[in-house]
């Protein structure tokens, strides 16, 4: 998954909306992550198509034995969420009269675990946005695979949120098409400017070293821990909530730091306090594909950028962005990020980087590619 660590960055809270089977949604969105999570690629995406769209995102069974309905709540008029109070994906099928009519110009895929619920709908266009190959993920069902195989079937159009999994699926499906993790550059350019520091990340020694996601089976927490031993001088802070892993397995160095889960419109205040930014993840089944949105995230802060070497960090951004295979390579790293305060030639290719992408273009393409779809 691309990791921007969040909660919910929705200007009003959520509002309960009254159970109506007469809802009229133009949009239903199936979602693996839930909208107070991580904000990150679905959130991004799904926010702008709900300007102009009702839209219904349906996030993954969320059993609670006390509550006896499942919760329908409001980012905005345009934008419902429901939270299924069921034990399976399977399940769904059976509120959803409750909820949202049979006819609904478009379904909106982000896993293929929710295939049995298209049978309810009657979908004009559907879409498989594939941010991840989910199928190599820790605990990943063995039918998500076939699951897969049958949506791409069905679908419509197809993006892939990377250029490693754009060349995974193109021999699966004739109308897909790469849309890599994007940036909201004015909100993370904020780091740059004279925003205040957060009271926990300010109250440690510098200089930082960090990292903002996620922090699950795809970081790779024996370099951190090697790293840290290696540069005692160095504060590692580690922001961003557990999935798939306990207390237990994180390093626990006194220079390594865990400030949690924070939200999206805090992460320019702790990104300020970062002397570099830190991209520390495993080479493994789960990042075999992924193309990290937190590096466009870094680049509009300014921040010198170290990472591991994820194939699409690697031919996208080698030419600005350290790259290491070894604790002693990410440590001689981290010392020449200190050592050059400014470098204008990475700044500039930052900009040149940053001016081709936006979350608003990357939705305006993406919409023009649905409309073609729908008439064809």
């Amino acid at each position: 998954m691309q990791t921007t660590t969040t909660k919910n960055n929705a200007v009003t809270p959520r509002q309960p909306v009254a159970t109506n089977a007469t809802n009229q949604y133009d949009l239903v969105v199936f979602c693996h992550l839930r909208w107070d999570f991580v904000y990150q690629r679905p959130q991004h995406i799904i926010s702008r198509m709900a300007k102009d769209q009702k839209v219904l995102l349906i996030e993954e069974p969320w059993f609670r034995e006390h509550e006896a309905t499942s919760r329908l709540t409001a980012i905005n008029p345009n934008l419902h969420i429901l939270q299924p109070n069921v034990k399976s994906i399977e399940d769904i099928a059976a509120i959803l009269p409750n909820y949202v009519g049979k006819n609904v110009a478009t379904g909106w895929f982000y896993s293929a675990s929710f295939v049995p619920l298209l049978s309810y709908f009657e979908f004009d266009t559907i879409i498989y946005d594939c941010m991840d190959e989910l199928s190599l993920f820790k605990g990943a069902p063995e039918k998500l695979i076939e699951q897969e195989q049958f949506l791409m079937a069905n679908a419509d159009v197809m993006f892939t949120g990377g250029k490693s999994l754009y060349e995974s699926k193109m021999m699966h499906h004739d109308n897909v098409h790469c849309f890599p993790s994007s940036v909201d550059y004015d909100h993370f350019a904020q780091a740059q400017n004279g925003i205040a520091l957060p009271q926990d990340i300010a109250n440690i020694k510098g200089p930082i070293a960090g990292y903002f996601g996620v922090i699950d089976e795809r970081i790779n927490l024996d370099m951190l821990n090697d790293v840290a031993l290696l540069k005692p001088d160095v504060s590692f802070v580690m922001i961003g909530p557990l999935a798939k892993i306990g207390e237990h397995d994180l390093p626990r160095q006194a220079n390594i730091h865990y400030l949690g889960m924070k939200d999206y419109k805090e992460l320019p205040g702790y990104l300020k306090a970062f002397s570099v930014a830190l991209m520390p993840f495993a080479l493994n089944d789960a990042t075999k594909y992924i193309s990290p949105t937190k590096s466009l995230e870094y680049m509009a802060a300014g921040k010198p950028i170290i990472s591991t070497a994820i194939k699409d960090v690697v031919r996208d951004y080698s030419t600005c962005i350290m790259i290491v295979e070894s604790a002693d390579e990410f440590a001689t790293a981290i010392d020449a990020a200190f050592s050059v305060a400014h470098n204008a030639i990475i700044e500039q290719e930052y900009s040149n980087i940053l001016k081709k992408t936006s979350w608003n273009a990357t939705v305006e393409k993406m919409r023009a590619l649905i409309k073609t779809a729908a008439r064809s």
